[in-house]
Order: C-alpha cells, then structure tokens, then sequence
C-alpha cells in the first residue's frame, strides 16, 4: 500500500517533469507550424491536462504540507502555489503573440466568475441535495465577502472611473499604487484570517450533524493520504509546481495563437487560466461540500477569489512594468453589471447562517449568462 501512495505521489512529477524537457529541448520544433490545425490540437491536449494533474498534484502536496505545518502557514504556501501558477499562466500568454492589455483582466473577471458562481452554486446544491440544508460560520464568510467585495470593485472597476488609468506602461506611478493598496487589502485580510480572528473560519460548533460528518471527513482523509514528512511533502510540491511555470510559456502560445487563428473571443484566454488554476480547488471544494463542512468549502472558493485579485493584480502590473506590456484593468458595462450582481447575490446567500438548493441554483444560473454572453455579448 505504501509503494502504491509513493508511486501515486511521484507520477504527477515524472509526467510533468518529462513532458517539460520535451518541450525545453524541442519545443521550438514542436512549435514551428502551428497552423496544422490537427497538430495544434494534439499539443493541446497534450499539454492541458498534464498541466492540470500537476496543478492537481500541487493541491495534494500542498494541503499534506498545511496539515503538518498547521495554521497559518499551510494555507498561506497552499494559496502561494495556487497564485505562482495563475501568474506564469498570464506572464507567458501576455508574452506571446500580440500584446493583449486585458488578458490579466479576463482571467480575473473569469476566476470571479467561476468561483462565486460555477464553484459555489455546484458545492451547494452537492450539499443541499445530500443535507437539504447546511450550516457555516457567519462571521467567516462575512469577513471574505467584505474584503472580497471592496478589493473587486477597487481593482476592476474603479480603473474605470479615474482620470488616469493605471496602466504599468503609460501611468507607472498610478499602477504602483494600485498595486500597492491591492497588496494591503490582501495583507489586511491575511492578519484577520491567521492570527486575530481564525475561529472565524473553523467549522461552526453548533451542528453537532456536520461536526461529525467533519470528523469522518478527515479520518477518512487522513487514511488516504500519505505520512511522509514535512520534506517529502515540500520537496515534491515544488517539483509538481516546476512543469507547470515551465509547461505554461508553450501552452501559452498554442492558446494564444489558437484564439487568433480561429477568431474566438479573447476572454477565452483568461477562462483557459482560470480553468487550469482552480479545478484542483474545486475539487476539494466539492468534496468539502459533500462531507458537510461547508465552512471548508466556503474557505476554499471564497479564498481563492480573493487571493486571485490580491496577489494577482501587482503581480501583473509590475510584469507590464518590467516587459513595456499594457495591462487594463477596467472591466467593461456588462461585465461590471455581473461582478456587481454576482457580489449582491453572494451577500444574500452568505448572509444568513445556513444555506439550501435555491442558493446554489441561482448561482449556477448566473454562471450560465456569464458563459453565454462570452460567445453572444
């Protein structure tokens, strides 16, 4: 059993790690007639789903590392592994082809989207249709959405509104200091979550139901995870996290060439990253959701939005900083209407204490118009 974790453990890496001296020592052969439609296509789906069992992989190692390391410190290098992805994702599509000003822009507005509505209108119906109702702690999901709510409005739809947008190439100062309250913002939640207020985020006390269903969630966890030590763990989430920032830079540019070549919308670009980063914490969400710890699954999506905008927004200006790329960060009418909406309704359904089906309904609903205006805006 042991040498079957092991090797559970370790094929990720090898996948990885081969698929990426592949492409470091031929990729610019493999690259060179990207026209060949079918050939484009098999590098593709080539590349994307060892990407994604990486990232997959990062997920696991990482959440090993929080549980031997404990609180704050697990979810902080948890959520860092998740950002350095995002980050290599944007820094080599944004490098490749045409200069493309709101592809950071995209793929903020489309993690938004994916996690407020996909992520959390899927985990509560889960939930619902297994519990009929489920509770969380108040206090915690509050906090995200507070936060959550100002940085969103702040970093995406406050660019608007300014004399001077902040862009990295034309308006340095004013993208430095948006960067910079971003940066606070993030920081000041941080301090909240970790050190001054963590009960807000624990499972609540009061359902003695989900208490124990949590209890067996973790036992049950805990059988299926490995005991290796804290080096293992570590060791093995950077050289999951390797192929990932080194893979991005080539699937970066078969996707960026693909959305030119076939004329589709640019967001599409911005949905691809999203999709890479959050299908491992999605997951866990899920299954979070499933075993009645809906207070986790509220930590992991609504945490994940957050630290999407927080860390990547100055990211992102300082590599336009550094590259003379234009990033816009201003989201568009229809798409501030949804952010506002999307923002309005998870207040509502965070606001009272326990959840049910009609919540999650709504959210998936909102999930929808937001893909379909993709293709028809």
């Amino acid at each position: 059993m042991n040498k079957h974790i092991l090797l559970h453990a370790i094929a990720p890496t090898v996948v990885g790690g081969l698929t990426a001296v592949i492409f470091v020592l031929f990729g610019a052969d493999l690259l060179s007639n990207l026209e060949n439609h079918l050939k484009s296509t098999l590098l593709f789906v080539w590349l994307f789903p060892v990407m994604m069992w990486c990232a997959y992989a990062v997920m696991q190692q990482g959440e090993a590392v929080a549980e031997e390391l404990g609180e704050p410190y697990g979810t902080l290098i948890l959520t860092f592994s998740v950002i350095i992805i995002e980050v290599a994702m944007l820094a080599s599509i944004m490098l490749q082809g045409e200069n493309n000003p709101t592809l950071a822009r995209d793929a903020m507005f489309a993690t938004l989207m994916i996690v407020l509505n996909g992520m959390v209108g899927l985990a509560l119906i889960m939930g619902a249709l297994r519990y009929w109702e489920q509770d969380y702690n108040l206090a915690g999901a509050r906090a995200f959405l507070v936060v959550l709510t100002a940085l969103s409005v702040f970093a995406l739809v406050v660019p608007n509104y300014t004399e001077t947008a902040p862009d990295p190439v034309n308006a340095p100062g004013k993208a430095i200091l948006f960067g910079a309250i971003t940066l606070l913002f993030y920081a000041a939640f941080v301090v909240i979550q970790t050190m001054r207020h963590r009960s807000f985020f624990d499972e609540p006390e009061q359902n003695g139901t989900a208490a124990s269903a949590s209890k067996v969630g973790s036992d049950t966890g805990e059988e299926g995870k490995t005991s290796h030590s804290l080096a293992f763990h570590t060791i093995m989430l950077i050289l999951c996290l390797l192929p990932v920032v080194i893979l991005a830079e080539y699937l970066g540019e078969i996707v960026n060439y693909g959305i030119e070549d076939l004329g589709l919308p640019d967001q599409l670009g911005g949905v691809l990253i999203a999709v890479l980063v959050l299908t491992p914490e999605g997951l866990s969400a899920f299954s979070a959701a499933l075993a009645n710890r809906l207070q986790r699954s509220i930590n992991i999506c609504l945490g994940s939005a957050l630290s999407t905008i927080g860390l990547t927004v100055p990211a992102v200006l300082a590599i336009g900083m550094i590259t003379g790329r234009d990033a816009e960060l201003g989201l568009t009418q229809l798409e501030t209407v949804l952010l506002v909406l999307t923002l309005f309704v998870s207040g509502m359904t965070f606001g009272g204490g326990r959840t049910n089906v009609i919540n999650g309904v709504v959210h998936l609903l909102l999930f929808l118009v937001y893909v379909i205006l993709i293709f028809s805006p």
